[in-house]
């Protein structure tokens, strides 16, 4: 790893959620490895909101522990004595009434941040950037679908003003640039209702992000080629210019590598034992729970389906809508069918509250995952080329479930997601789909091909150089599929000519030269160079 230069600081800042905190260390260990120094600012919750942001304080304490190289500051709380009712808009709230200090925090920097990267719930933070003199780029954690969609909702409510609301147009398909048809009840519940706050906020953010100087995107092109493309062509904006996009990832969790045995989760161990690509893992992300009526739907469809399975069991939230609060561990024997362990002991493995996903993931035996579509989930399927059974639960995962099914062709639906339970037959005969049906070996060939992209991917994104300006001048950077290279080198306050040579893949700057620093990231279709303050 390159030493980090304490004079070119790259400053995150993220949301507090688990799914946004996790992808942002992720980035800023990546920044580091090229040599800047990097901070993630983390908003404190106001003390009136403790409840909504409980568990993802102990995330990011965790997270901090776990990454000792990344420099976290805590932003200060700030007042809100009295919060919205609606947990979401707490959130969105807290974060705005954190701008203040974020500015601050910037001007109080030994020397000029080269720029700001924000989560996109924290869009009012362009304000931050604006008041320091920094430049701005959001970082998406989800897909470029997501991302697509929403950059048009804008248009899409002004041109339908007065129209219905997503929430009454059932399954209608919603037509987006870059995407295929979305059931209107598959978007995300804090847009369903036009005539809500909640609905006016997020679109009030959707429209700001055109502000940004670029957009970084937690996917690899190949993965998600229409909807990287529609962006970059500005059709998800009509009539206003959108800022260039950069496809960085796959950018997830490496995944523990203790050399010794005795430091790995005693699932890993049972995995060992169970033939190639035999075992169903289900799991539901940090923050995912189903009722207990659907725990036992669930076991049922397992035990039915008569194949091995992993599965990893929390406790049901006594209130649907605060997913987010911490719960207690859950009592096995009380929430599965009577004799369910017992009589699938020989073949099935439970575990409660956590288990090491990306090394789960990515081992041999491990043959299908049935996931609530949270997109690192998602990447993390693709990346270890495991076929998915989709089962969103909250946010933009039903969003998320449209494109792994209908663009990605990466899984399958379990129908009855949006309904009171997924029935016990859903379960076993989705299973028996993915793991013995052609339609299931179909998919694990197009996951074998994704596995082999992401690799290429990342592969790319870890190729360096010690001399870009040599490599510029001799076209030998290779603009390759959803790259990111981070590099420091001196250069004029404006760039004046960048040429994207077509023919050769190369990259050429006819002005080349010398007073400043800036930032520059490769990605398949360009090149972008962040001014740093002197």
């Amino acid at each position: 790893m390159a030493e980090p230069n304490p004079n070119l600081t790259v400053v995150l800042h993220a949301c507090l959620g688990v799914g946004h905190l996790i992808p942002m260390v992720e980035l800023a260990k990546l920044i580091l490895g090229r040599g800047l120094s990097v901070i993630i600012a983390v908003p404190t919750p106001p003390a009136s909101t403790a409840d909504f942001f409980a568990s993802s304080a102990s995330a990011v304490a965790a997270l901090a522990a776990a990454n000792p190289e990344v420099s976290f500051h805590h932003l200060p709380a700030p007042d809100y004595p009295v919060p919205d009712p609606d947990p979401f808009l707490q959130m969105l709230d807290a974060l705005r009434l954190t701008v203040p200090a974020l500015a601050a925090f910037l001007r109080s920097l030994p020397s000029s941040a080269a720029a700001l990267v924000l989560d996109l719930f924290c869009v009012d933070a362009l304000d931050a950037a604006e008041s320091a003199g920094v430049p701005a780029y959001f970082y998406y954690t989800s897909c470029a679908g997501d991302l697509a969609a929403f950059l048009h909702l804008p248009h899409y409510f002004a041109a339908t003003d007065g129209g219905a609301s997503f929430k009454d147009m059932g399954k209608a398909p919603l037509r987006f640039p870059g995407v295929p048809p979305i059931p209107a009840s598959d978007m995300p519940h804090t847009v369903l209702d036009r005539e809500d706050r909640t609905c006016a906020e997020r679109i009030r953010h959707y429209a700001r992000v055109p502000e940004a100087r670029g957009m970084l995107i937690n996917t690899y092109e190949w993965l998600e080629a229409r909807a990287v493309r529609a962006l970059r062509d500005g059709v998800c904006v009509p009539g206003r210019a959108t800022p260039p996009v950069y496809p960085i990832g796959p950018l997830i969790v490496k995944g523990q590598e203790a050399a010794e045995k005795e430091a790995r989760h005693a699932c890993l161990a049972w995995l060992d034992a169970q033939p190639a690509r035999s075992v169903v893992f289900l799991c539901f992300g940090s923050l995912g729970a189903v009722s207990a009526a659907q725990l036992k739907e669930t076991a049922r469809g397992l035990e039915g389906s008569g194949h091995r399975f992993l599965w990893v069991v929390r406790s049901p939230p006594e209130d649907p809508s605060k997913f987010f609060l911490a719960r207690s561990e859950p009592d096995l024997d009380a929430l599965l069918p009577e004799g369910f362990l017992d009589r699938t002991r020989d073949r099935g493995m439970v575990v409660t509250m956590w288990a090491p996903q990306v090394e789960v993931l990515r081992h041999a035996a491990t043959g299908a995952f049935v996931t609530h579509c949270g997109w690192n989930s998602v990447l993390e399927a693709a990346s270890a080329g495991v076929p998915m059974l989709c089962w969103p639960l909250y946010a933009e995962q039903r969003l998320n479930k449209v494109f792994v099914v209908d663009e990605m062709k990466a899984g399958v639906v379990m129908e009855g997601y949006d309904e009171e339970v997924v029935t016990a037959e859903e379960v076993e005969k989705k299973v028996r789909l993915v793991m013995e049906s052609e339609e299931g070996e179909k998919l694990r060939e197009r996951l074998a091909l994704a596995k082999e992209k992401a690799a290429e991917a990342l592969a790319d994104a870890n190729a360096t150089s010690e001399d870009p300006p040599s490599l510029l001048a001799s076209n030998a950077l290779s603009l390759a599929t959803a790259s990111l290279c981070l590099r420091i080198f001196p250069s004029s306050e404006s760039i004046t000519s960048l040429t994207l040579a077509s023919t050769s893949s190369a990259l050429t700057n006819s002005s080349y030269p010398s007073k400043s620093t800036a930032i520059f990231i490769s990605s398949t279709m360009n090149t972008l160079f962040i001014p740093c303050s002197a």
